[in-house]
């Protein structure tokens, strides 16, 4: 099965976002290959610009201590499994405190070290991190694996508080949530959203249909629609039915 999330606010697809990066980073970092090394030090570029945003931290904070009110409530309920419920709020603890640590904007670790801002710059130009334009980036490169791969997690550490915040909230409104089958078969689907006010929308696929949703809302109206995957032109899916998992999310 594949998803795909529609967000429908700002804060929300930065989260994704985010999400999407520190995913990313560690998939990099895993490799031993020099390429892949190299894309975990752009993607940590990326991490530092989309988390840099100033509203970002007070967000996370604010929405941990909305979430930790609401599932503290649900201490001694017998249907809430105590052990869960108790990890649950100290994972949010441990998140919450580790945010407050953290001093000036996300990723201002990496803005201070003059060798990666120069690396940055570069960066930027096609074509322009060749041995000839930074010969230290090169030297960097060619270091044993293990010492890259150390100073790559070093890079990422500062970054960790507002990896767990993000998980635990992205968690959270995910499970919110519950899918229902819906069918088309037109490759388009339109529904009124009534009172819903969703933060997220999930479309679920079987991986062997060939196509993907083109999703649009607001706070009244969601339409999809399919159209074929891959190259050429974005042609709407009408020569087959679609089955397909929707689901509503909101904190």
């Amino acid at each position: 099965m594949i998803h795909y999330e529609y967000p429908l606010s700002e804060r929300i697809r930065t989260l994704l976002r985010l999400e999407d990066l520190f995913e990313r980073v560690d998939a990099f970092t895993a490799s031993p290959e020099q390429p892949a090394h190299h894309a975990a030090l752009l993607t940590l570029f990326e991490l530092a610009e989309v988390a840099a945003r100033a509203d970002l931290k007070t967000d996370l904070l604010q929405e941990l201590d909305r979430q930790k009110a609401a599932l503290a409530a649900l201490r001694g309920n017998p249907l809430v499994e105590t052990d869960t419920l108790e990890s649950v709020l100290a994972g949010m603890e441990a998140a919450h405190q580790g945010i407050h640590q953290l001093p000036g904007k996300v990723g201002q670790h990496l803005r201070d070290d003059e060798w990666l801002m120069t690396i940055k710059q570069r960066a930027c130009i096609p074509g322009g991190m060749c041995e000839f334009d930074l010969p230290s980036y090169h030297h960097w490169l060619h270091r044993h694996v293990e010492a890259r791969k150390r100073e790559l997690h070093a890079w990422l550490a500062p970054f960790a508080p507002i990896r767990s915040a993000v998980e635990i909230v992205l968690g959270l409104l995910r499970d919110s949530g519950q899918p229902e089958m819906q069918h088309t078969d037109t490759g388009s689907y339109q529904r009124m959203l009534e009172s819903r006010n969703p933060q997220l929308i999930r479309v679920t696929l079987t991986d062997v249909v060939p196509c993907v949703p083109e999703i649009s809302a607001n706070k009244y109206m969601l339409n999809i629609r399919f159209v074929h995957a891959g190259g050429g032109q974005m042609r709407t899916c009408t020569d087959q039915p679609i089955d397909f998992d929707l689901t509503f999310c909101t904190l």
